[in-house]
């Protein structure tokens, strides 16, 4: 059958209002167009569908002279800026609904020309019910949040072409339980609320509310005024508005995906306006994979690098950072309730100095000057001795040492600049694999220079040497309180808190050093890599711990 295209045009030659101008469009620079026309080509019309193939496309194409650009309101409730003139525009009411679209073309001056035309378009793609479980149905409007306590609910995988085993779920990185909320560096991610609102047409729209920030890929940043390259970042951005939701069906295909057990929804979601779910990647379109009453999990192709798939996984009640482990059994502790030397049977030492791989200056000792126990304390004193510093590094090396588990330790830290305390473990296979090959679980360290935050980090050979997998946290009382430096370390991840509340969360996997023996290390180093420069005036500091408890 003969197919038709159904074009609307409309030629307009047209004067304009302007203030202190006559009827002619041009006055020196300022220059209106003139001889505006638009097309409207609805996609898939012919003689038996005069309005289109049902998938609501239509292509729209404006031309000018002495234009500029174009702005478009389609009638649905959307609009953008078109450069070119040229724009596929999808509209997505079920059913042929008739459309006035307006069209502006800029000129120079501040002047414009605007032309409308009409187009009656049909519709025939609807998910109901996912527009529904959206938003709570007609008249309702739902939001989401960011599901922090689930694995992956941020994570990027590849195409069929770089990942032909794992292009359907996140195998080059998935976040943590917690791990975004954890860390300050992307923690405004887990304050995004996403509104979705179903009117009474049955049209989905759709709210970003980001409390002020939006956790940006780094390679986008520029978009939130940072610098385009570099780590991912929270960055002041407005994302107020209402978006219109187009849903379509898939375009990709999810019968290539070997899984037997994996079933994709093949309802794609698309904002206008640029909108986005919460992790800016410069996408507007979603995948939908799965979507219940209480949990959507989405997949979107980042805007850069279309060989990557980032993936997101919402729900409908705020994230409980509230950690609950799952190791409850008391299995080792010293509680220091001796007085006199540490317990031998539990604690033995590194002495000696040398910098330790560091350029650290103290000597380590077992001197009671350097360590003891004292009502109920264990302390660790740095000790200025001349021009250098005595010390003391406690380890349970051969006499305890565990794989997996939870590490409680109550302590109160120094407060002198130049001070670098740590309570941390390292594998124990550490002679004959070599660090980092080794792993190492800094459950807390603190600088030198800064006394008012605490540092939690990971080292293994993909980080370290150099700085490693860390993360830092605000706590300024570091060293006028007791603290609870936690560490729970599980097959699948190594999650740290203080007092109790998740501080940051890394991943863990059979790749990472980090399932077998380690063993527990406590000690005050002076200067060095992380203590910089000490305090000139530095006599003595001491590190206060009450208790140690391992928990399986």
């Amino acid at each position: 059958m003969k197919k038709y295209i159904k074009i609307y045009s409309l030629l307009i030659m047209l004067g304009f209002i302007a203030s202190c101008q006559d009827d002619e469009a041009e006055f020196g620079a300022i220059q209106a167009p003139t001889n505006v026309m638009i097309t409207a080509e609805i996609v898939g019309a012919d003689a038996n569908n005069p309005n289109g193939d049902g998938s609501g496309f239509v292509v729209f194409k404006a031309s000018a002279d002495n234009a500029t650009g174009y702005t478009f309101s389609y009638g649905d409730g959307t609009d953008g800026v078109v450069p070119s003139g040229e724009v596929t525009h999808r509209y997505s009411v079920v059913g042929v609904n008739t459309y006035t679209i307006v069209v502006n073309a800029l000129g120079t001056g501040g002047l414009s020309t605007t032309i409308s035309t009409e187009v009656e378009v049909f519709s025939s793609f609807d998910d109901l019910e996912a527009k529904q479980l959206l938003s709570g149905g007609i008249g309702n409007s739902k939001t989401w949040y960011l599901d922090a306590s689930e694995p992956a609910h941020l994570g990027v995988g590849g195409t069929p072409a770089s990942a032909a085993d794992g292009f359907w779920f996140p195998g080059f990185y998935a976040a943590a339980p917690f791990e975004k909320c954890g860390d300050p560096i992307s923690s405004c991610l887990c304050n995004d609320e996403l509104i979705f609102s179903l009117a009474a047409n049955e049209q989905l729209t759709y709210t970003l509310d980001n409390q002020g920030q939006t956790f940006f890929n780094g390679a986008h940043s520029a978009v939130g005024g940072g610098p385009g390259s570099g780590d991912d970042v929270c960055l002041d951005f407005d994302t107020a508005g209402t978006s219109i939701v187009s849903l379509s069906p898939t375009t990709f295909d999810w019968s290539t995906v070997p899984d037997p057990d994996f079933e994709a929804r093949g309802t794609t979601m698309s904002f206008s306006g640029d909108n986005f779910m919460g992790y800016y990647v410069g996408s507007s379109t979603y995948e939908i994979i799965s979507l219940t009453n209480s949990s959507l999990y989405v997949r979107t192709i980042d805007a850069l690098n279309p060989a990557l798939y980032w993936y997101h996984k919402f729900t409908t009640t705020p994230a409980d950072n509230e950690f609950n482990s799952t190791y409850e059994d008391l299995v080792w502790s010293d509680e220091f309730d001796v007085d006199g030397a540490p317990d031998a049977t539990k604690w033995t030492y590194d002495l000696g100095a040398g910098g330790w791989g560091n350029q650290e200056l103290q000597t380590y000792t077992n001197n009671a000057e350097n360590v003891i126990v004292e009502n109920g304390l264990l302390k660790i004193m740095a000790k200025a001795d001349g021009s250098s510093y005595t010390s003391a590094r406690l380890k349970s090396e051969n006499l305890y040492e565990f794989t997996y588990g939870r590490v409680e330790i109550r302590a109160k830290l120094p407060a002198a600049t130049g001070t670098w305390p740590a309570l941390w473990m390292l594998g124990a296979d550490y002679e004959t694999n070599t660090w980092p090959g080794c792993g190492e679980i800094d459950i807390m360290e603190q600088t030198g220079q800064d006394k008012n935050e605490v540092l939690a980090t990971v080292h293994h050979p993909a980080v370290s040497p150099g700085s490693g997998d860390t993360g830092s946290m605000a706590l300024p009382t570091s060293t006028t309180e007791f603290h609870n430096y936690s560490v729970d370390w599980t097959p699948e991840q190594i999650t740290f808190l203080i007092d109790g509340e998740l501080f940051r969360s890394v991943p863990n996997s059979p790749d990472l050093p980090f399932d077998s023996d380690f063993f527990m290390i406590m000690n005050v180093a002076m200067g060095g890599t992380l203590g910089g420069v000490v305090d000139p005036g530095f006599t003595e500091d001491v590190m206060e711990v009450d208790y140690v408890r391992v928990y399986q």
